[in-house]
């Protein structure tokens, strides 16, 4: 029986034995190293089988300078290697004739892929427009794949500026180092001669290059403010970055021209006064303004924003003052009246001073590049030279297959003069020919207008001639005047931008050219070659 006086302990479980802990292996000092020795060799074997691997890990990670030593090192034995070989060569005997039947014993890499049709003799259709640049002349209206082939490669070539470095064969490569070569001695020895001697020896600045006018179509110079009628003037401004433009809408309008937005700066309307023509003064402060059927011109000071009508000039015996020219002196205007005379107008006092005469009506007047001469075309073909200090006229001569002139202008280098006829041929002259010969011959008669040349310009810097008809669309060229070729690029075909030009003007550096058309608006173009406005 159990008793029940006896206090229970608490019942303790039964634990498990404990388990030994293991004891670390001993250190063993000789077998660690053998271990370490064994790894280094590995690292070593991995190190020398991929050495292109080490050597990116240090380009990549760091030492350049190491890296550039040791190529450096390669090329100085490469060097030394190829100097063994020639002493070799020249001991053996060889010659250059060896050499290069030698070289040319070694095999030529052949093409990757080759299309068995490229070697079918099949005519090419070279009027596609596509291909129209590579012809030469009318007859290669067709050519074979083969020709073709070599025509593009050629052109490819003048574009790259020759053929690169990786397409020549070895050959040729040797025979460029021995031309290379000779060129350094001779480089040396001019080299030698300058020293000795004294003189100029700065290169004139690129001339403009023939054939194709590089150039980018902008915003119209007056797209802020577009005429409502045919523009009958656009002029650029003779020192500030500004064109004006006028028209038969009764306004004269100033923008400032960066080829992106063009803002309007002013405008002013004058009441029931079509402007016929409108120029700045030679100080570029005053704008002339005429019109079609008035005796009476506008003067407008920009300086203060002041315009003045001049109803009368007295000694001027004229029903209208339409067309005239600013003297290059500046103070001075040159009226064209009718019956073939010029009127030398002084802006000061509203007067003529003097008045010259030609035989028939005058259709174009241009001063030479010193405002000295005056050139006056008569209606009649033939040119008159006044000497503007006497008022004589000093030589006289026809206008070479002339009928009928319509224009004319005078190049500012004194270089060249153009005269433009009804049947629309330009005639380009030597300046100094017209002042001192009675029947010159012209350099080049332009044939590229089929109607009246109304228009011309010359360039700033006397390169370009620009031509124009008012009586047809598109009728505008340029003429590229060292090589007396017409630019093949403008204006570009089937797209109408030009239309109908009666006025055409280039910025003071000929950075910008433009035009005034029948539809009210100015097209602007950036030339690239040149840098300045």
């Amino acid at each position: 029986m159990e008793d029940v006086n006896v206090i229970k302990l608490p019942v303790t479980e039964e634990r498990a034995p404990a388990k030994k802990k293991a004891r670390p292996p001993k250190f063993n000092a000789r077998q660690e190293a053998q271990t370490r020795q064994k790894n280094v060799r590995r690292l070593a074997v991995l190190g020398e089988e991929d050495g292109s691997v080490k050597l990116l890990e240090e380009l990549v990670f760091g030492a350049e300078d190491e890296l550039v030593e040791r190529l450096v090192e390669q090329e100085d034995e490469q060097q030394d290697d190829m100097l063994l070989l020639q002493d070799g060569a020249e001991d053996s005997g060889e010659s250059d004739a060896e050499d290069e039947a030698r070289l040319q014993r070694q095999p030529t890499r052949g093409a990757a892929w080759v299309d068995e049709d490229d070697e079918l003799e099949e005519a090419v259709d070279m009027k596609h427009r596509y291909r129209k640049d590579l012809i030469r002349g009318e007859a290669e209206s067709t050519m074979t794949k083969q020709k073709l082939q070599q025509r593009m490669r050629e052109q490819f070539q003048r574009s790259m500026g020759g053929t690169p470095s990786w397409a020549e064969s070895s050959t040729v490569k040797k025979r460029k180092k021995e031309r290379d070569d000779e060129d350094d001695e001779e480089d040396e020895d001019e080299g030698d001669d300058l020293l000795r001697r004294t003189g100029n020896f700065v290169a004139s600045p690129d001339s403009l290059p023939s054939g194709v006018l590089r150039m980018k179509k902008c915003l119209p110079a007056n797209s802020a403010r577009p005429s409502e009628d045919r523009l009958t003037t656009v002029q650029f401004h003779p020192s500030a970055q500004v064109v004006m433009t006028a028209g038969l809408d009764q306004s004269v309008s100033l923008f400032q021209v960066d080829g992106k937005t063009n803002p309007k700066i002013q405008s002013i309307h004058l009441d029931r006064f079509p402007v016929h023509k409108a120029q700045f003064s030679q100080d570029g402060e005053t704008v002339i303004a005429t019109s079609l059927k008035n005796k009476m011109f506008y003067l407008y000071d920009m300086m203060e924003g002041r315009v003045t009508p001049v109803h009368t000039v007295r000694g001027l015996n004229e029903a209208r003052v339409k067309e005239f020219s600013v003297c290059p002196e500046g103070g001075a205007l040159l009226l064209t009246g009718t019956n073939g005379y010029l009127h030398l107008l002084t802006l000061k006092t509203k007067e003529v001073v003097r008045s010259m005469k030609i035989n028939g009506d005058i259709s174009g007047v241009a001063f030479s590049h010193d405002g000295s001469k005056v050139f006056a075309n008569s209606e009649e073909g033939e040119v008159y030279v006044w000497d503007m200090r006497s008022s004589r006229c000093v030589n006289r001569f026809t206008d070479d297959g002339c009928v009928k002139g319509t224009s004319i202008a005078a190049s500012p280098n004194g270089r060249y003069l153009a005269c433009g006829s009804q049947s629309g041929v330009v005639n380009v002259y030597s300046q100094e020919a017209c002042l001192n010969s009675a029947n010159p011959k012209p350099l080049r008669a332009v044939m590229n207008l089929l109607t009246s040349a109304t228009s011309l310009t010359f360039n700033p810097s006397s390169e370009i001639l620009a031509i124009a008809s008012r009586a047809e669309d598109e009728a505008v060229r340029l003429v590229h005047l060292s090589s007396l070729s017409v630019f093949s690029n403008f204006p570009v075909s089937k797209k109408k931008m030009v239309y109908r030009a009666s006025c055409l003007n280039f910025s003071p550096h000929s950075g910008f050219f433009s035009l005034a058309n029948n539809k009210g608006h100015a097209p602007l173009f950036r030339l690239l070659h040149y840098k300045d406005f």
